[in-house]
């Protein structure tokens, strides 16, 4: 049931304004957003009764500040009713995750989690580390914590049971075993030197040890190393001997590290709170397996406590996920069974959340906290040394408050050529290197003025924040130049009316081009330079130089790729093996562009209008 934006009548803004908003809403379940003046989202909650719920913002002064400072700000409310209240609870999950709302808590260095993809659209599966999307026709095996974890686990496979990993490209092309077969990593199907049915079997082996039936695989390669022993076939022994070697290792490996006994696939999720912010610590285990650990840090305020966070936190962790079995948590979360009941129908089957009394399950727990409180003192160590360069930042640039979100910006081309702009992040946290992005110059015009480019990239960058409301605004935006690239940024900024949001810099460099000896440039200000030992100087050279390196770092993996592009890649109706068998008739690129279309056509594989198109490519 969406709700206007604005009325026509009653106050603009805080309690009144949501009071107006109250006599319009039903008793149901449901999900509201608040809003401030320009439209950013301020707080997204869920309600059993939206009307009971919204009523408790116009009580304002029983609220604390920092809620008094959200209500204050609200000038608009939308609301989604909904059929129950798990089905609120699954919507502002979302809704957080995308929206990143200031005053929510606020799980905001989720990452995607790496797997193990089998991919099987190909009659030799491939075995390969998969992010993202899981679109690809084949079994995937995780979350794993880390791309490392995943890396162990692929070495595993590959020692013992000798899958391929190469590309189907390369697969294709292969006329004799490659080094992988060599050192007994693969078994080579791209030659035949192991049958497709053959092959399918250590597929399956695979597939059993990532599903936990290691005993039962090791007991069944023991009886088939014996029976071929038997048998005087005594390469086939040594090969399953090795495989056996192989899995023996494994488990030697794992005896250090932490196992469960008790459970085969939960996840143990720790919180520990210190200085006002919290780490939370997840330990994946799969298939009886330690698939590995990450720590996350979800924003939140100093008054909320660590039970209200982790319940945030795992509402907002498994919007995304798989979600295991059991869910074992350091502290009782408010919401449990709320949360229990979300899961349960988002997987489609019964998910638990406990919080372990004693045991293995309780010492699992701790030893995830002692990482949690761990990663927290470091974290907090790095983030007061950050906060103070932060704060220089601030009264150095006369800012209101200390920038929470820093873009730095940069130009890089070679002759006009592979023309790329780039920005990059920084806050409290220090780099938020997923934040990194990069602009291929659109303007064949401009690819070689550094002006015009800053020009475009600077629109197209704040044209999107001011159309996404889902993406957080810049408080402090450097650029890499002088007063004429000042001048150029000031102008876009202004023809789009956001000049006054932001505080924009910048920063040149000293003659010669000395590090140490840079100017900075301001609208409001004359240009101004820092003593060369001064901290905030240093902070800001990082932020540069960071802009740069990745800036010409995009530059010149593109311009590398294009060097490495083959002319006959574009060409319609040309794929690997049509381009080797004009590789091989003519030699080279340049002597199938010259070709005549009689000679083309007598390629084996390439019939008369292929010949033609690929003529006509060339000389159009």
């Amino acid at each position: 049931m969406p709700v206007k934006r604005r009325g026509d009548d009653g106050p603009s803004f805080g309690p009144n304004r949501i009071q107006d908003y109250v006599k319009r809403l039903p008793h149901k379940p449901g999900v509201y957003r608040m809003t401030d003046e320009h439209g950013t989202v301020l707080y997204i909650g869920k309600a059993k009764d939206l009307k009971k719920r919204v009523t408790a913002y116009t009580r304002y002064d029983r609220h604390p500040t920092r809620l008094r400072r959200m209500i204050r700000a609200t000038t608009n409310m939308e609301f989604v009713v909904t059929e129950s209240e798990v089905e609120a609870l699954l919507l502002e999950a979302q809704l957080i995750k995308k929206l990143k709302p200031r005053y929510n808590i606020l799980l905001r260095d989720d990452k995607s989690f790496p797997y193990i993809l089998v991919r099987k659209n190909h009659p030799a599966a491939q075995v390969v580390k998969h992010r993202g999307a899981r679109k690809i026709k084949g079994d995937y095996y995780g979350p794993f914590a880390s791309a490392g974890a995943v890396n162990r686990t692929l070495d595993t496979l590959q020692r013992a049971f000798r899958l391929r990993n190469c590309s189907d490209n390369i697969y294709e092309t292969r006329t004799r075993p490659c080094l992988q077969y060599q050192i007994k990593r693969c078994a080579a199907p791209c030659t035949g030197v192991i049958a497709l049915d053959e092959y399918d079997k250590l597929v399956n082996d695979a597939e059993d040890f990532l599903k936990g039936r290691s005993d039962s695989l090791r007991q069944r390669l023991q009886m088939d190393m014996d029976a071929a022993s038997k048998a005087m076939k005594f390469e086939k022994a040594a090969e399953l001997r090795d495989r056996l070697r192989a899995l023996a290792k494994i488990n030697d490996n794992n005896l250090g590290k932490i196992n469960p006994q008790t459970f085969s696939d939960g996840d143990v999720v720790a919180i520990h709170t210190a200085g006002g912010q919290s780490c939370v610590q997840v330990f994946f285990f799969r298939s009886g397996q330690n698939w590995g650990n990450s720590a996350h840090f979800p924003r939140h305020d100093q008054d909320q406590r660590s039970p209200e966070v982790l319940d945030a936190f795992v509402a907002q962790f498994y919007t995304d996920k798989p979600i295991p079995k059991q869910i074992f948590v350091s502290h009782d979360l408010p919401s449990r069974d709320l949360i229990e009941r979300a899961l349960s129908e988002r997987a489609d089957r019964k998910i638990e959340i406990v919080v372990p009394q004693r045991g293995e399950k309780k010492k699992l727990l701790e030893t995830a906290r002692r990482n949690a409180e761990e990663a927290l003192g470091r974290r907090l160590a790095e983030t007061q040394n950050q906060a103070k360069l932060l704060a220089e930042v601030q009264e150095l640039f006369g800012m209101e408050d200390p920038p929470n979100r820093i873009e730095a910006y940069d130009n890089s081309h070679n002759q006009g050529t592979n023309a790329i702009g780039a920005f990059v992040v920084a806050g409290p946290e220090g780099f938020r290197k997923r934040d990194y992005r990069t602009y291929n110059i659109q303007d064949a015009d401009i690819t070689n003025d550094d002006f015009g480019m800053m020009r475009e990239v600077l629109h197209r960058r704040f044209s999107r924040l001011m159309k996404d409301e889902t993406v957080e605004w810049p408080d402090l935006v450097l650029i890499d130049g002088g007063k004429g690239q000042l001048s150029a940024v000031t102008g876009v900024l202004e023809e789009l009316g956001v000049l006054g949001r932001i505080t924009l810099v910048a920063i040149a460099k000293g003659p010669d081009r000395n590090a140490g000896r840079e100017t900075f440039y301001m609208n409001d200000r004359d240009p101004f330079t820092l003593p060369p030992r001064n901290p905030a100087m240093y902070y800001l050279q990082r932020l540069r130089d960071e802009a740069h390196r990745f800036a010409i770092g995009t530059h010149r993996a593109r311009r590398k790729k294009d060097m490495k592009a083959n002319p006959l890649d574009g060409i319609p109706g040309v794929g690997p093996g049509r381009k080797r068998a004009l590789l091989a008739h003519f030699g080279s690129a340049k002597a199938v562009k010259n070709a005549a279309l009689d000679d083309l056509s007598r390629v084996e594989g390439v019939s008369q209008k292929l010949a033609q198109q690929i003529h006509d490519y060339f000389h159009e």
